[in-house]
């Protein structure tokens, strides 16, 4: 009879759960938007209500356990939510435990970079590889590590917050207070909001006038088409998650860089740029390290929390 396991990923835009077997194949796959403004109470509730959709789509005695994949800073030890500032009242919450309680199921909890690394590693791009670098460029900027076959947690589980080491000296204001931050310059976020900038100060583009409307879709649809500021603002891009994933490189010398993450989709536009940063700016000995997309697109991070689930066939020294 095939296990499986539930696993969740909790975001502030979207709650995402799907029915997954050992194999890391989705079976049923439900989401909803995210009430994340109601509180605690209230979200569990809708994780709740997603996890009994899919435990009425198998034998429930099959199902291993439950892995939730959320936004940090997580003490994944303690199994608390130290601070998530896009769901209100998760401040040092003890989300692990209150799940365990109403799913009545066991419960792992992963930071959300962690567990795309880890559904990367397992099942997708970084398969095989004893040593990769996962980093989710959307929103904001995360990542997981792979380090000798290890998944490297650091103090509380808290390591793999990538998208705050700083790229640019006493630069911009991130989000976290710092300056300078890798996130600042080169999430979605920071890219929507440059190119607006940008675009409001230039006349000769096929965006002029679209204002609000602009996001990164739209900038590198133009670019496809020959425009000259978004092909420039393309090509920044490529070059500012450059110059992080270089880092990321030296810091931690992986076989493969996996870029996973809204901005991944366009991944085929940005690589050529991002891997000639790479070749130019990383020391000779790390010039030949790849850097390649998430193969399992928006679900590394159901997968791995699934994968992450207790599994009995997977040795705790591998997870």
């Amino acid at each position: 009879m095939s296990r499986f396991a539930i696993g969740i990923d909790l975001g502030g835009t979207q709650v995402r759960a799907a029915l997954v077997d050992e194999q890391g194949n989705i079976h049923r796959r439900v989401e909803e938007r995210t009430d994340a403004q109601a509180g605690p109470d209230r979200v569990l509730g809708q994780i709740r209500g997603l996890t009994e959709q899919l435990r009425s789509a198998c034998e429930p005695s099959t199902i291993a356990g439950i892995g939730v994949s959320a936004p940090g800073p997580l003490d994944t030890e303690l199994g608390l939510a130290l601070d998530i500032p896009t769901l209100r009242g998760f401040s040092n919450y003890p989300l692990r435990e209150e799940l365990r309680k109403r799913l009545l199921l066991p419960v792992s909890l992963e930071n959300d970079g962690i567990a795309a690394a880890v559904g990367e590693w397992q099942f997708g791009a970084g398969k095989g590889f004893q040593n990769l670098v996962y980093v989710t460029v959307s929103t904001g900027i995360g990542g997981g590590i792979i380090a000798d076959g290890r998944v490297v947690r650091g103090r509380k589980g808290m390591a793999g917050h990538v998208g705050h080491m700083s790229i640019v000296p006493d630069g911009l204001i991130c989000s976290c207070g710092g300056k300078g931050c890798f996130e600042a310059y080169a999430s979605g976020t920071a890219f929507t909001k440059r190119a607006r900038a940008r675009i409001a100060e230039c006349a000769e583009t096929s965006l002029a006038g679209s204002g609000e409307g602009i996001d990164s879709r739209s900038v590198f649809i133009a670019a496809e088409k020959g425009d000259a500021l978004a092909t420039a603002l393309v090509d920044e891009e490529a070059e500012l998650l450059g110059r992080g994933f270089t880092s990321l490189i030296h810091m931690f010398s992986p076989e493969i860089v996996i870029m996973g993450g809204g901005l991944s989709q366009q991944f085929d536009r940005l690589q050529a740029g991002i891997q000639s940063h790479v070749e130019r700016n990383a020391m000779p000995a790390f010039r030949d390290v790849r850097v390649v997309g998430a193969a399992l697109g928006q679900n590394s991070g159901l997968i791995g929390a699934a994968a992450l689930a207790s599994f009995s066939r997977r040795p705790s020294s591998e997870l």
